[in-house]
């Protein structure tokens, strides 16, 4: 089996999915924006051959390349893992007939408004939403279905580019933000509240072969905007226990269903609040923050060797022992500037270290990143506990305890 991979550079994570596929006997074939001499020694062994582009976004060097591929030998797959690639890499492989994730999939993935539509008419209850290109149409849009408001661009990724309103001056200011006064056109949706989380899967042919939860706390939102808050991510290992996980799992099968997502990464965000379950958003690909380390630690198991698996057509490997909860508490800095050390690192080491499995703190003298940056953009700490209310209570007391300092 030939497949060919876009982009196995960036993020750093990328290269597991080419040395999943090498390890099953795949050849794999990358197209990347760095030259071939930028390669590591381990995507030289791994990749049969590597076809350079100067964007992989762009839908006519992606063709070249795969014109090229094609040309001296039969692709059996074209896969893409991060979302500003999928839409690119559909398209091409409609073009070339090869089997995998269509244009209108990704696009129902992709584009909010036309991906609330399909699930509303589908049955899977959503937010309340529309598209707007003009601030009179977000005005009207506030007044039948009344404020908190959320804008956000209509391709967006979580929560970048995304703004709470809470009255007309409000939009005004999104809305200029947005550039939906030069034209562009946003999604607009009911501010749902509750908490969030998020279900991920792979799945084959259809069919749900692995599913994962995963908590946020606080929200996405606020924990983006908000520098004194250190979030987190926690991955549960009570996934097969309640009616309330059965319910996610069950609202993302008819996702995946109305959308007719076929073997594909699914990562998937959801509310649970006074108005129910309700399904927020999905991306046809892996989550990001490095999700999957979380749960193959939890659980005991290679999910980039499972994906590999599901893409080729081969019956998963490996089953989730569901062992552990495993969860991150993203740490950030107390200003913008560059690191001038750290607090209490040495007593969460020796209060923790067995659960500790992986972090990261940038040295003195680093720059530091913006609060809305992300999750893992400065410091970070991950953790594993076979309790998941006592990972949750260890992840509080690493966020309370470590202070980054910055000068």
């Amino acid at each position: 089996m030939h497949v060919v991979l876009v982009e196995p550079r960036f993020p750093t994570n990328q290269k597991l999915f080419v040395r999943a596929l090498a390890e099953l006997g795949v050849t794999v074939t990358a197209i990347g924006e760095g030259s071939k001499a930028s390669l590591d020694h381990e995507l030289r062994h791994w990749l049969r051959h590597y076809e350079e582009v100067s964007n992989v976004t762009s839908e006519a060097e992606l063709t070249r390349a795969m014109r090229f591929i094609t040309s001296h030998a039969h692709v059996d797959r074209i896969e893409a893992t991060v979302e500003a690639h999928i839409m690119a890499v559909a398209k091409v492989r409609e073009a070339f007939g090869v089997p995998g994730t269509s244009v209108r999939t990704a696009w129902l993935c992709r584009d909010k408004p036309a991906m609330k539509e399909a699930l509303r008419q589908g049955g899977v209850p959503c937010a309340r939403s529309t598209a707007a290109s003009s601030i009179a149409e977000i005005i009207a849009f506030a007044e039948e279905v009344g404020f908190p408001l959320i804008v956000k661009p209509r391709d967006g990724a979580g929560a970048s580019g995304a703004a709470r309103v809470d009255s007309v001056r409000d939009i005004e200011i999104a809305a200029r933000n947005l550039n939906v006064d030069k034209g562009r056109s946003v999604a607009v949706e009911e501010f749902l509240e509750g908490h969030e989380g998020f279900y991920d899967t792979l799945t084959q042919r259809g069919e749900v072969v692995h599913e994962f939860v995963s908590h946020y706390y606080p929200n996405v939102l606020e924990a983006m905007r908000t520098r004194w808050i250190s979030p987190q991510i926690v991955a549960t290992n009570r996934v097969d226990m309640g009616a309330s996980y059965d319910a996610v799992k069950a609202l993302g099968r008819r996702v995946i269903e109305v959308l007719g997502i076929e073997s594909s990464a699914t990562h998937m965000e959801w509310f649970y609040g006074p108005k129910g379950l309700k399904f927020s958003e999905i991306g046809c690909r892996p989550p990001g923050v490095k999700a999957w380390d979380l749960y193959n630690v939890g659980n005991d198991m290679d999910l980039y060797r499972e994906w590999a698996r599901a893409i080729c057509g081969l019956p998963p490997a490996q089953r989730p022992t569901r062992r552990y909860a495993a969860g991150m508490v993203a740490l950030r800095p107390d200003r913008d500037g560059h690191i001038a050390g750290y607090e209490g690192v040495d007593a969460i080491a020796n209060a923790f270290g067995p659960h500790l499995f992986d972090w990261y703190l940038p040295p003195e003298g680093h720059p530091t990143q913006p609060v809305e940056a992300g999750f893992m953009a400065n410091a970070w700490v991950r953790m594993k506990h076979e309790n998941y209310d006592e990972l949750r209570r260890m992840l509080d007391l690493v966020g309370q305890t470590i202070k980054v300092r910055a000068r």
